[in-house]
């Protein structure tokens, strides 16, 4: 079967910050001639500055500027040389000064990123393996992908889950020599700490358990000597630890820093650490200012440094707490994150405190969950009192606007962060009347012929059809057998649909749109857990349809509005079921509408199958359908069709033995055996069963001819559906891949297909999702198609991407 085209996350990643950036929101740039910390000036404006990482605003301290500026006069801009070689003097002093500082030996590198490019392939062995927190910084992340063609492997728990974190340790136990688990002292975007007191009594559980920590986050504002969030809750590193810091942010310089737990740790990495080695090294001014904020933090001002944030940071969180806004995470940390659900909200939110003169950063997706949006904004030294009370009275002020704009309320975030729920103040705003929404869980409930009028045309899915698939797929054994069904449409004050679809939710395979390599190993792991990394799913349209499954009249100026109540009440849906997502497909690519308006209510875009068509029908004989292909597909039709059809004895059938149905079913299963690249369950015989009995089924069945005029088994069978709006659906096919190669089976399928389809006079034909290179033979027109898909969170979807990178080295 040929394969299928899937989705690249770094399209995902580009539609979602380029929706960003065209809304003013990042890639900016700053128009100050100088800067002070306090404030910056953004398209002409002032604002007051609570973006930065600097939280103790050293990089403004006098000291440091005239140590740099010295070390340029005296060193100049660079020393170019590898450190390997030769480090020029004063870089002694600052290892002296950082070695006062942990009372452990510390390794200088360019910055945080480099250092766990070059610490962690150094420190992690063959024999060893490394479990990753979700949320850990994706540059410790990225690092651990120059594992992998090692044959280390790298998992993954949730976010600071010690219990599922204990459980690895525990499998992992007796197939690794070492387990390292990578966290961060200090998380960038929510601002919650790494479990440290809990992580250093497994440490001491477990001899096998090591611990690699980013503290780039608790840097010079906590801690003995400023050293951090880390160092401050252990005092001493443990010796199954390392830790990796940072010279810039609060520190004020640049550059990082790698603390190891003992010499000999420290001598190999630096004997050769990758880019510790070979690359360039610091440039003496950011030496020099480093050397110069050591000096600082030696000495006890830091200490009035750090109490004089931490008095700010007090009293912006008791303002925060006289407020309701959903404050994800209260703690002694600089940073702060306002949650607001949706990217349009959030959009929305950050639009309006900038034009108040606040600037704060948008927390967006891969950062967080789509559905976790929010609002980051950090306190330093620089900001003061009046300027915090001035931000929480702004927050106070448009947060709730910002919401009511949006058709958000309070609640529906703070479910999305799984936050108290509040008793919320009654919306003054009009209530639209004009669009009415209509939920129905049967399609017997539903106007057939209304129905049919909007997507009898659209393939399997007209009223009939869904009728067949509410009997089929209810009261069966398995629970990825059982499917609800629920139909929405919204109409105008005349009644006139604005907007209809259906929905289905069921038990999907977390993988399904994965690449086949990923599926093959996930479904090796099934064999003996049926159900790992599969979860609900609230689909439009269902597993076993193609097509226009969305009725939207965009001529209605109220098409977005009716658009929000269906998808606020599949969100509803989503809730009852704990579905892990909700899809929505199948979309041309280039209906930019419908992206703009999806990626603002937190869905993100994916590539998905493509569909393909046959229009073309108006042909008499074959030679005629021969002459409407290209000479490529005419070629080919003849060598690959043609040539093998007198093998074939084809036959048509509607209704059918159990016997022929048993013997169906096996051909299917290994079609499924095989198909990989859209990963679903096994649909139950039951199925094959209902579709013997049903008058809009038919079965194109496929046979050797036998010499000897005896007759010979099924090799091939499509199940194919006539629709209500002449069209005709070949859905699933069954095979026996003995007769693949030697008699072209497939291509012969597509070909008695084609032939079915004409003897009928339909006027479409939906050949189903992949194998789009074959279907473009026969005369199919390939239609990309795209899905817009919401998470609860992305858990699953990095443990599937983590084993897509794996396969891949």
């Amino acid at each position: 079967m040929a394969k299928t085209r899937h989705n690249n996350l770094l399209d995902t990643i580009d539609e979602i910050i380029t929706d960003a950036k065209n809304k003013g929101i990042v890639h900016l740039y700053t128009e100050d001639e100088s800067f002070t910390g306090r404030k910056v000036q953004i398209n002409g404006r002032d604002l007051y500055h609570f973006g930065t990482t600097g939280y103790l605003g050293l990089e403004q301290d006098i000291r440091l500027k005239e140590a740099a500026i010295d070390a340029i006069i005296k060193y100049g801009t660079q020393f170019p040389l590898s450190k390997t070689y030769l480090s020029f003097g004063i870089y002694k002093e600052l290892e002296e000064c950082l070695f006062k500082m942990y009372g452990h030996p510390v390794l200088v590198s360019k910055n945080s990123t480099l250092a766990h490019i070059g610490v962690i392939p150094s420190i992690v062995r063959d024999e060893d393996a490394v479990i990753l927190d979700h949320q850990v910084h994706a540059s410790a992340q990225n690092a651990c992908q120059l594992l992998k063609p090692r044959g280390i492997h790298v998992d993954m728990i949730r976010h600071s889950n010690l219990q599922m974190l204990e459980d690895k340790i525990k499998e992992f136990s007796n197939k690794y020599n070492k387990i390292w688990y990578m966290v961060d002292g200090v998380y960038s975007m929510y601002g919650d700490c790494a479990p440290i007191p809990e992580l250093i009594q497994l440490l001491e559980k477990y001899p096998k358990f090591h611990l690699y920590v980013d503290d780039v986050h608790g840097m010079s504002w906590a801690g003995k000597h400023g050293t951090g969030y880390v160092m401050g809750q252990v005092k001493k590193l443990h010796p199954k630890m390392v830790l990796v810091a940072t010279l810039s942010k609060s520190f004020g310089a640049s550059g990082g820093i790698i603390v190891f737990p003992d010499e000999e740790l420290y001598r190999k990495v630096k004997t050769f650490g990758g880019p510790q080695t070979f690359s360039a090294q610091l440039e003496p001014p950011m030496v020099a200012a480093a050397l110069a904020s050591a000096k600082i933090h030696l000495s006890d001002e830091i200490y009035s440094m750090q109490q004089e944030l931490a008095t700010k940071i007090n009293y912006c969180n008791l303002l925060l707490r006289q407020t309701d806004v959903p404050l994800v995470e209260e703690n002694k940390c600089p940073v702060f994150f306002i949650g607001t659900g949706l990217p349009a909200t959030g959009y929305n939110f950050v639009s309006r405190l900038m034009n108040e003169g606040f600037y704060v950063n948008l927390g967006v997706f891969p950062a967080v969950p789509v559905k976790n949006t929010g609002v980051r904004f950090t306190i330093s030294r620089h900001n003061r009192i009046e300027d915090i009370e001035k931000l929480v009275d702004a927050i106070k002020y448009h947060y709730p606007k910002a919401l009511a704009e949006e058709n958000r309320t309070q609640n529906q975030v703070r479910k999305a962060f799984n936050l108290p729920l509040i008793q919320e103040k009654l919306l003054t705003t009009a209530v639209d009347t004009t669009l009415t929404l209509q939920h129905l869980t049967s399609i017997e409930a539903v106007d057939q012929k209304e129905w049919d009028s909007l997507f009898g045309r659209n393939g399997s899915f007209d009223w009939q059809g869904l009728q067949f698939m509410e009997k089929v797929f209810s009261n069966q054994e398995k629970p990825e057998d059982n499917w609800e069904f629920h139909y929405y449409i919204v109409r105008d004050c005349n009644q006139k649909p604005v907007m209809a679809t259906f929905f289905t939710i069921n038990l999907w395979k977390e993988d399904m749109l994965a690449p086949a390599s990923v599926s093959q190993q996930l479904e090796e792991k099934r064999k003996t857990n049926p159900y790992h990394l599969t979860s609900p799913v609230v689909n439009m349209g269902s597993l076993l349809t193609e097509g226009e499954h969305l009725f939207i009249d965009k001529s209605n100026p109220q098409w977005k509005k009716a658009m929000l109540q269906v998808l606020d009440a599949v969100s509803v849906e989503q809730e009852r079921t704990n579905a892990s997502m909700i899809v929505l497909r199948d979309f041309e690519a280039t209906d930019t509408d419908l992206k703009d308006f999806l990626i603002d209510q937190g869905y993100f875009k994916i590539d998905v199958p493509d569909t393909c068509i046959i229009e073309n029908l108006a042909w008499n004989n074959t030679e005629e359908f021969l002459q409407t292909l290209s000479a490529n597909a005419r070629a080919n039709v003849r060598k690959e069709a043609l040539k093998y059809e007198s093998l074939f004895e084809v036959e048509v059938k509607e209704t059918v033995t159990q016997e022929e149905i048993a013997h169906f079913y096996t051909l299917y299963q290994q079609v499924k055996a095989r198909n990989f690249d859209l990963n679903v369950f096994e649909y139950p015989q039951n199925l094959f069963a209902q579709m013997a009995s049903n008058p809009k089924w038919e079965f194109i069945i496929l046979k050797i001819k036998s010499a000897e005029g005896k007759s010979t088994p099924p090799v091939a069978v499509i199940f194919s559906y006539k629709g209500y709006g002449n069209n005709y659906c070949p859905v699933l096919l069954g095979m026996d891949y003995a007769y693949l190669e030697s008699h072209n089976v497939y291509r012969q399928v597509l070909f008695q297909v084609v032939l079915r389809a004409r003897q009928l006079d339909v006027k479409k034909v939906y050949l189903g999702l992949s194998a789009s290179i074959e279907k473009r033979k026969f005369g199919a027109t390939v239609i990309p198609k795209v899905a817009y898909i919401q998470t609860k969170d992305n858990f699953n979807m990095e443990v599937i991407g983590m084993m897509n990178v794996e396969n891949k080295k």
